[in-house]
């Protein structure tokens, strides 16, 4: 024992007396930085990895929903026009899921399988569009094939919804998959339901915002703006207009942000603080328009604890609201619940000879607490681009007449009359009718002066609200 610490002390020595002993201890330095660094590069680029995948996942899911979607609404299409462009909306939206299922670490039989599937809507959904354009109806045979090619993207929507699903919650990783390959991908079939795929859909459905838009949101715009009425105010008058909209007896302060200009509509914006809130960090943001002094915008974030309100008294609630604030004849349409609080599309009825109208371009989105039914949001951006009574189209054809254009196998459950905005800016006279094929419902649009089949919407009943696509 003495002779091996006589050695080491000589070692130690040897070391210090030529200098090597700080050399060492630099070395060792340097081995367990550079350690430290690879371990580190190597878990960023396994979370960017992982990222990716996550990302290309998402969109493999959501593309395979929208694949599913116009697949659904090719079987109702009853003109060769509408047909033709459902189809190609198949056609591009399978194209871009298989493009992002390409991106994927897994090459199992299931996933192969999916691939095969979707390169089979693609060319299909094509070679049937390019039928339609040369204004050939679909037969009987193509029709049944559109079916089952619908049935199966139902199929795959719930699988990759629930395996969505598992991997978010961090019950499987990117890497257990590449292992595990089938296997994994067979378990999660088999653990689907009709119940768990309704609870799991609302991840696909919620957007970002105050609210979801709804039907023909996306024409809320016009150039016009022929719901923005007035002359121009100054910031003290639309503070003025804020605090009667808000209740000056719920207010404990408000300040100004001033004028935004460069805007669709220059507004004038506040942040108001209530008296009866305690958190410091929730208030009320708020929008007035500087022509005419209009409420655009209205928002306030606070918790809501309980869900006492039904979505029955939500929408009555709504719509005694919007009376009182001076828009009359507005119905709800159509509705999305996340946290205790309905967002509701309100679309203004102009009334008529024998019925009300819908006009779906002057929409207006309110927020409402389910708690005890305080409206804490509104946006009205369409409602203010296109409010005006419209002078209508005439109908030259009846609505009964209309009916032979629909899909034999439509039953109706309602019909009327409702203007619709297109893509060029311009609005269509349509007859409206809400109707089912095997448990699907559908809205379907058929000019009233053409005959035309202008626009199929299919209705998503979620958990969470009454959605359209």
């Amino acid at each position: 024992m003495g002779k091996i610490k006589e050695k080491l002390y000589d070692w130690k020595n040897r070391l210090q007396d030529r200098h090597m002993f700080s050399l060492v201890i630099t070395l060792v330095t340097v081995i367990a930085v550079l350690g430290l660094y690879t371990y580190k590069r190597e878990r960023q680029f396994k979370q960017t990895t992982e990222n990716n995948y996550n990302m290309a996942f998402f969109e493999l899911v959501s593309y395979v929903e929208n694949v599913e979607t116009y697949l659904a609404k090719s079987l109702i299409s009853s003109t060769p026009e509408h047909g033709a462009e459902t189809l190609t909306h198949v056609w591009r939206e399978a194209n871009l899921a298989q493009s992002y299922l390409a991106r994927l670490p897994i090459g199992t039989e299931e996933l192969a399988n999916t691939s095969k599937f979707l390169n089979q809507v693609s060319d299909y959904s094509f070679s049937l569009s390019r039928k339609n354009i040369y204004n050939e109806k679909l037969t009987q045979d193509d029709l049944e094939n559109l079916k089952q090619l619908h049935t199966y993207s139902v199929e795959l929507e719930n699988t990759l919804n629930q395996l969505f699903t598992d991997i978010n919650e961090g019950r499987i990783k990117w890497g257990e998959l590449t292992h595990k390959g089938s296997s994994v991908l067979v378990s999660q079939v088999s653990n689907i339901s009709q119940d768990s795929f309704s609870n799991l859909e609302e991840n696909f459905h919620e957007y970002s915002g105050l609210i979801y838009d709804g039907a023909f949101s996306e024409h809320l715009t016009s150039v016009e703006k022929r719901g923005l009425t007035g002359e121009n105010i100054e910031e003290e008058q639309a503070k003025q207009i804020a605090r009667e909209f808000i209740g000056n007896d719920k207010i404990k302060e408000i300040n100004s942000n001033g004028l935004s200009e460069n805007t669709d509509m220059p507004c004038y914006d506040f942040k108001i603080k209530l008296k009866e809130e305690k958190d410091k960090d929730n208030y009320i943001i708020i929008s007035i328009t500087q022509k005419g002094g209009h409420v655009l915008f209205m928002n306030y974030n606070r918790q809501v604890e309980a869900e006492v309100i039904t979505q029955e008294q939500a929408n009555e609630i709504g719509k005694e609201f919007l009376n009182n604030k001076g828009f009359p004849n507005m119905k709800e349409t159509y509705y999305l619940k996340q946290s205790g609080v309905v967002t509701v599309n309100y679309a203004y009825n102009q009334p008529s000879e024998n019925q009300e109208i819908v006009i779906y371009p002057d929409l207006i989105k309110l927020k409402i607490a389910l708690d005890n039914g305080e409206i804490l949001g509104i946006e009205t951006t369409g409602y203010l681009n296109s409010h005006t009574e419209r002078k209508l189209a005439s109908t030259k054809i009846s609505i009964e007449e209309a009916k032979k254009n629909l899909n034999k196998n439509l039953e109706i459950k309602s019909e009327g009359l409702a203007i619709i905005p297109t893509e060029f800016k311009t609005e269509l006279l349509c007859y409206e009718f809400k109707g089912t094929i095997e448990g699907t419902e559908f809205l379907i649009y058929i000019n009233v002066e053409t005959g035309k089949e202008e626009d199929i919407l299919v209705i998503k009943n979620t958990p969470n609200g009454t959605l359209t696509m």
